[in-house]
């Protein structure tokens, strides 16, 4: 079987090519030769392919032309942290993508402000020459004296700086100002305004509360269906928008989303606020609803995906066939049941020909863990808590692979 239509996506083989070209085994002769169904490349890797070549001669020429203009004193445009991506080949801010990109900024003696991984993926960031590693780490023992070393020791680390190992996130807080709905332009009503321009305003838009303010950094209160419903239900000689406001709650962009949770729990909204004091935007409790769904569908998806996994291959081959499959830097570790494997090892287990056998579906092998691999890739990106959402067709592969998962399973071809 050369291809399999598999949901929705027809994939064709290649046979095994030149060394780092990905290539598909078709048979258990090729197997034996590869080793591996489909020739693995990282997603680093993946990353310096695709801002190679003639791509990353014009993202160094445009970089190296910023870079030149300001070491020049020349003021310089502000660029969209999704249009830094798109210099790189990249829609998210994925673990090597930023790797990626501060190796090509720091080489030429820049950064961005504010950091390009801390804000929302539409912000714009100015560029600026790069603060001094000596100079930043005085500024920020300045700010925390105690980061250098623990209570009571003092002196130089043993360990060289240089031997240390680097991959954190510069900051790990998931802070609301990333959030799309924080960097909306905000509608908002005058006080003087009449109730029937505010009401109007809050139904063409469908909120259920509006901010009063006069300039983007001057907010005067809130009007909702609440304080409007109060005060007519009392009585009251209301006229303008100001005689139904409420004290507005507002919150700095740099605050942790956990820290508004409790805030939009309470209010159901939440103004946020920018450094320099201007209100970027209004979270509502259904903006929370949606974010919500928008980080645990991947783990919901990739959960169901894996149990699937698990059904397939459980009561068909022994603990020494699964402990084969092993990665080979961890053969001391216990393997008794299926769900001991990692993802990656359950690929090596169906990859092989004559393990496929004992599956018993009459489906092509090799389509079937290609799109695994590609499970794979998203699932270890998922678990790099990236600050930007899985890319529209990476939820569908999660998407149509469950559903393929689940397809098999109600045919009765998987229990």
């Amino acid at each position: 079987m050369d291809s399999f239509l598999l949901y929705g996506h027809r994939r064709t083989h290649t046979k095994p090519g030149p060394a780092g070209v990905r290539r598909t085994a078709t048979s258990a002769a090729d197997y034996e030769k590869t080793g591996t169904l489909v020739g693995r490349m990282s997603t680093a890797e993946l990353v310096l392919e695709a801002a190679s070549g003639e791509q990353n001669r014009v993202v160094l020429a445009e970089l190296s032309n910023i870079a030149s203009s300001i070491k020049r004193g020349e003021p310089t445009q502000r660029v969209p942290v999704r249009k830094l991506l798109g210099w790189f080949n990249a829609q998210r801010r994925g673990f090597y993508v930023v790797q990626k990109i501060r190796e090509e900024l720091n080489k030429l003696g820049i950064e961005t402000v504010p950091d390009f991984n801390e804000v929302w993926i539409d912000s714009e960031v100015e560029f600026q020459l790069a603060v001094p590693k000596t100079e930043q780490q005085i500024l920020e023992t300045d700010q925390n004296p105690q980061s250098g070393a623990p209570d009571g020791i003092s002196g130089t680390p043993s360990v060289s700086e240089s031997a240390l190992v680097g991959g954190a996130v510069v900051d790990p807080t998931y802070r609301i100002g990333k959030l799309e709905a924080a960097n909306k332009k905000v509608v908002s009503a005058l006080p003087t305004d009449s109730l029937e321009q505010a009401i109007t305003l809050m139904l063409a838009n469908g909120f259920s509360q509006l901010p009063v303010m006069q300039g983007e950094r001057d907010v005067k209160g809130v009007i909702s269906w609440e304080t409007i419903g109060a005060r007519l239900a009392l009585g009251r000689n209301c006229r303008e928008v100001r005689d139904f406001m409420s004290t507005p709650q507002v919150i700095g962009s740099e605050r942790s989303l956990f820290a508004a949770i409790e805030v939009i729990a309470q209010y159901q909204y939440v103004l946020v606020q920018a450094p320099d004091r201007r209100i970027t935007g209004i979270v509502t409790a259904a903006d929370l609803s949606r974010q919500y769904h928008q980080l645990s569908e991947p783990f919901l998806l990739l959960g169901e995906i894996e149990q699937h996994i698990r059904r397939m291959i459980v009561g068909k081959f022994t603990p020494d066939e699964l402990k084969l499959a092993c990665d080979r830097n961890d053969s001391g570790r216990e393997i008794q049941s299926v769900a001991d494997l990692t993802m990656g090892e359950y690929i090596r287990v169906l990859e092989n020909p004559s393990h496929w056998g004992k599956i018993g579906l009459r489906i092509d092998r090799a389509t079937f863990v290609e799109q695994l691999q590609t499970v794979r890739r998203i699932r270890n990106e998922v678990m790099h808590f990236d600050p930007d959402p899985l890319s529209p067709d990476d939820l569908v592969s999660l998407r149509q692979f469950s559903a393929f998962m689940q397809s098999l399973r109600e045919l009765g071809v998987v229990q």
